[in-house]
C-alpha cells in the first residue's frame, strides 16, 4: 500500500504580468526578452536557473520576475531614429559652420579714440593721500552762491560752498606715464568719495593741458568681482560635479564667441541679424552637447530650442519694425551710431532680443525633453498623446515661473528709469509710448512668447520622438500586459522553491 504524502511547500503562484500561461513566462524569463538592461537585452543564453538564486536582479542574474527594473541613465533611441534626427541637426551644424566662416571678422575695425563714455584711454591709478578741506578755500562751487536755493544749481552751490571737500593725490600705476600723481577735489555731494589706498580708473586725455590730461572715472573693481566669480565656479563644481565643469567649459566658449565673433562681425558692418542667429546657434550647440552629451534627448532640446529662436527672430522683426524702434535711445547707443553710421540699430536691438532670450530657451527645452523621456522610461506603454499631455501639465508650471522671471529681471534692470517715470507722475500710456520703455516691453514679450511656444514644441518633439522609437534587433519590446517598473523594488518570489523563497516577505 502506497501511502501518499502531501508536498512540503505549495505550489508557486503565478508570477505577476505573465498571463495564465506560466510555463510560457518562464520561458520568457529564461531567454531574457523581458529584461531591462543596456539595449538588446540581457540573455543568459537559454540555461536552467538554480532556484537558489531567484533574487538577483543584475544583468544576466536570471531575475525571474515579469517586470523590469531601470536604475542606470535611459536607454538610447534606436538607429532609425538617431538617422532621422541626425539627417536634420547635420545640415543646421554645417551651415553654422559654413556662417562663422563666412562672418568670421578679422578683429573690430580701428578708429580715433573720441574721449567721450567708455570711447577713452584709460590706466589704473592709487590713491595716496586724502586730505579734508573747505570746500570755499579750494574754489569747489566754481561761482559765489547768489543765495537762491530754489534751482537745483543754486541749492547745489550752497552746499558745496558751506561744506567740507577732499582734496585727493593719485598716483598712476600703468602707462607711459606711470609714477606720475595729480590732484582731484572730490565734493561732498558727489556719490563716489575716494579714500587713501583705494585702486581707481583714471582716464587720459592727450591733447588737454598737462595738469587736467588724467581724471578719476571710476573704482577698480577687478578684485572683488574676481573673488565673486571665484566663488561661482566653486559652487557649480561642487554642486554640478563634472556637470558643473562643463557647464563652465561652455559659458566660458559662449563670451569668446561673443567678443571675437558676435561684436566684431557687427562693428564690420555685417547684418546684426544674421550674425546674432549664426553667432546664437554655435552657442547652442556647443552649450548644449557639451553639457547633456550628444544624445537624441539633447538633440531634440536642440530643435525645440532651434524652433523657438526662429519664431523670436520673427515676431522681433515685425514688431520692431511696426512700432518703429531705432534701437538708439540711450549714450551708449548715439555713441556707436556716431562712430560707426553704417550698424543697423534696430537689427542691433533684434540681435540682442535673440541672444538673451537663448538662455533661458536651453533651461526650458532641456527640462522638457528630460521630462517627458523619465515619463517614457516610468511607462513605456504610453502613447505620444499621453507622453504630450503629461509633459505639458509640468510645462505650465515651468511657463508661469519662467515668464514671471523673465519680466522682473527686465524690470529689475530697468529700475531706475522706471523710478524716474515715478518722479515725474507720468501715467502709464504715456511711459509705455516712451522708446526707451517701448524697446523694452517689445524685448519682454516678444521674448516671453518664445519661451511659452518652446513648451509645447519641445514636448511635443520629445513624445514624438520616444514613442516612435523602432526596437534594435534583439531587443524585444515590454509586453502589453506588463506592469511598468518601480526602481529599487525586488523581483516578485514564489512560494514553491527552495534556497530561501518558501517564506513570504514582510510588508
Amino acid at each position: 500500500m502506497t501511502t501518499m504524502h502531501e508536498p512540503p511547500f505549495p505550489p508557486p503562484e503565478p508570477r505577476r504580468g505573465s498571463g495564465p500561461d506560466n510555463g510560457t513566462a518562464q520561458r520568457n524569463d529564461r531567454q531574457g526578452n523581458w529584461s531591462s538592461g543596456a539595449p538588446g537585452g540581457d540573455s543568459d543564453g537559454g540555461h536552467e536557473h538554480d532556484p537558489g538564486h531567484g533574487h538577483g536582479s543584475g544583468p544576466g542574474s536570471g531575475s525571474g520576475h515579469g517586470h523590469s527594473h531601470s536604475h542606470g541613465p535611459a536607454a538610447p533611441v534606436s538607429r532609425h531614429l538617431r538617422k532621422v534626427i541626425a539627417a536634420v541637426l547635420i545640415p543646421f551644424a554645417a551651415a553654422v559652420v559654413v556662417g562663422l566662416a563666412v562672418l568670421w571678422p578679422g578683429g573690430a575695425p580701428a578708429h580715433e579714440r573720441t574721449g567721450v563714455g567708455f570711447d577713452r584711454q584709460t590706466q589704473q591709478a592709487t590713491v595716496t593721500e586724502v586730505v579734508e578741506l573747505s570746500c570755499k578755500e579750494v574754489g569747489a562751487g566754481g561761482v559765489p552762491p547768489t543765495g537762491d536755493t530754489s534751482t537745483p544749481s543754486g541749492s547745489s552751490a550752497v552746499r558745496e560752498e558751506s561744506g567740507t571737500c577732499k582734496k585727493a593725490t593719485i598716483r598712476v600705476d600703468t602707462g607711459k606715464d606711470k609714477g606720475r600723481t595729480f590732484t582731484e577735489v572730490v565734493q561732498p555731494d558727489q556719490s563716489r568719495q575716494l579714500s587713501e589706498g583705494q585702486e581707481v580708473v583714471v582716464a587720459y586725455e592727450p591733447s588737454a593741458p598737462k595738469d587736467l590730461q588724467y581724471a578719476v572715472t571710476d573704482v577698480n573693481r577687478r578684485v572683488p568681482l574676481s573673488v565673486l566669480a571665484g566663488i561661482f565656479a566653486v559652487a557649480v563644481v561642487l554642486v554640478g560635479r563634472l556637470r558643473g565643469v562643463m557647464a563652465l567649459v561652455s559659458l566660458a566658449i559662449s563670451f569668446l564667441l561673443l567678443n571675437f565673433f558676435i561684436l566684431p562681425a557687427i562693428l564690420q558692418g555685417s547684418n546684426p541679424l544674421v550674425v546674432a542667429v549664426v553667432g546664437a546657434s554655435a552657442i547652442m550647440l556647443i552649450a548644449l552637447y557639451l553639457c547633456h552629451g550628444p544624445s537624441a534627448r539633447t538633440s531634440v532640446a536642440v530643435l525645440g530650442t532651434l524652433i523657438s529662436l526662429l519664431l523670436i527672430g520673427v515676431l522681433g522683426s515685425v514688431f520692431i519694425d511696426w512700432a518703429a524702434l531705432t534701437g538708439n535711445t540711450d549714450d551708449n547707443t548715439g555713441l556707436i551710431h556716431g562712430l560707426y553710421p553704417s550698424i543697423d540699430m534696430s537689427g542691433l536691438l533684434l540681435a540682442g532680443i535673440i541672444i538673451g532670450s537663448l538662455g533661458v530657451l536651453d533651461d526650458v527645452t532641456v527640462t522638457q525633453t528630460s521630462a517627458v523621456w523619465e515619463l517614457h522610461e516610468a511607462n513605456p506603454t504610453m502613447g505620444w498623446r499621453g507622453l504630450y499631455r503629461a509633459g505639458i501639465r509640468i510645462g505650465r508650471d515651468h511657463i508661469a515661473s519662467v515668464v514671471n522671471t523673465l519680466v522682473l529681471a527686465y524690470a529689475g534692470a530697468a529700475l531706475p528709469l522706471l523710478l524716474l517715470f515715478s518722479i515725474a507722475q507720468s501715467g502709464v500710456g504715456t511711459v509705455a509710448n516712451s522708446e526707451l520703455v517701448a524697446e523694452e516691453i517689445v524685448r519682454t514679450l516678444v521674448g516671453s512668447i518664445g519661451l511659452v511656444a518652446s513648451v509645447p514644441v519641445t514636448t511635443a518633439l520629445a513624445a514624438l520622438v520616444v514613442s516612435a522609437d523602432r526596437p534594435e534587433p534583439g531587443r524585444a519590446p515590454a509586453p502589453a500586459g506588463a506592469q511598468p517598473a518601480v526602481a529599487g523594488t525586488a523581483p516578485a518570489m514564489g512560494r514553491g522553491t527552495r534556497g530561501g523563497r518558501g517564506r513570504r516577505r514582510k510588508r
